[in-house]
């Protein structure tokens, strides 16, 4: 990428919109256009193609969805469907029609099947049925890859679908009601601490295994992809289809992107505990749902482009937390 070409971030006040910034801001690129949820909703299928039809960009970062939890998804299911599935159709057509050969939509680790063998290789997808507590977001997103996949065979674009595994760090959401495991381990734990409470309530048995990455990490992978290795991680999709193919685009082209190491909930609670100085206990509640049983991507693909993440777990919760007191308010 040139570092003059204009880049259209979208969803860029979320925490992974946001760090995609950060990383693009860092390595130099001045001409990035941004518009906020109230200067365009994505939801509009004609103010979305006006858009790309006056700003015409080079390059789209996709990272605007809506997203949550497992208690969020399986309570707006219908919500979490229809949303994402507007918000990238609108996206990526208008950007096809605004002639955009380079796209990057960032799908989820949740689209591959609930029991798939671990660590789960990008050919997994639709091999099997999806965890029920998440699958309208899961068909969601499958379908944003299988758009991008049929405009690159349809018509020779470079879009390239990103998985990341369980992200967290700077700007997540750390509403109880919608967040994810880690924010909303942070907040319960930091409010315990600040109670003087004797334990803290976690959902499910503690015995899932999740992969978490930084998501200052998995935006330094999205920029890697998009500015060095775009054709090699064609080349590397799942239809290997040789020079000529990558030069027309090539069908398929999904990377996981993780740390290729995961841990059990109860391990990842500690941690936490111990990141915040809680001094109580940790009580599992088996009443709730534990969600897919183990869930580790295979990151070869990006290991073998020559990318690896740089956040340890520990650290990378450390400036998580940190972020969260400094700035979290309800």
């Amino acid at each position: 990428m040139s570092k003059d070409k204009k880049i259209y971030v979208a969803g860029h006040n979320g925490m992974v919109g946001s760090a995609i910034m950060r990383r693009l801001s860092e390595m130099g690129y001045h001409n990035i256009v941004t518009r906020s949820r109230q200067e365009l909703d994505l939801l509009n299928q004609a103010d979305v193609h006006q858009f790309f039809n006056n700003a015409k960009p080079d390059y789209v970062f996709l990272a605007a969805a809506k997203v949550g939890g497992i208690h969020a998804n399986n309570t707006y299911r219908a919500d979490f469907i229809y949303e994402n599935l507007v918000i990238e159709t609108n996206v990526i057509h208008a950007a096809f029609a605004a002639g955009v050969q380079d796209l990057m939509f960032l799908g989820s680790s949740c689209i591959y099947p609930r029991d798939c063998p671990q660590p789960i290789k990008e050919e997994y997808l639709l091999t099997g049925p999806l965890e029920p507590t998440n699958e309208p977001y899961a068909i969601a997103k499958i379908a944003g890859i299988k758009l991008c996949e049929s405009f690159n065979r349809q018509y020779g674009t470079n879009y390239l679908s990103v998985m990341p595994t369980n992200l967290y760090g700077p700007q997540d959401n750390f509403d109880l009601e919608t967040s994810h495991v880690i924010p909303a381990l942070i907040r319960k734990t930091h409010e315990a601490k600040v109670n003087g409470d004797s334990a803290v309530v976690i959902w499910g048995s503690g015995k899932p295994m999740r992969e978490f990455l930084h998501v200052d990490d998995m935006a330094s992978a999205c920029v890697f992809l998009m500015e060095r290795a775009m054709e090699r991680a064609m080349k590397k999709g799942i239809e290997k289809g040789g020079e000529k193919a990558v030069k027309k685009g090539v069908p398929g082209a999904l990377i996981n992107i993780g740390a290729g190491e995961d841990l059990t909930i109860r391990e990842l609670a500690v941690i936490i505990k111990q990141v915040v100085g809680f001094d109580g206990d940790l009580v599992f509640d088996s009443s709730k749902p534990d969600g897919t049983p183990r869930k580790l991507l295979d990151v070869n693909k990006l290991h073998d482009l020559g990318w690896y993440h740089q956040y340890n777990l520990y650290d990378g919760l450390h400036n998580a937390y940190e972020w969260f007191v400094k700035n979290w308010k309800e």
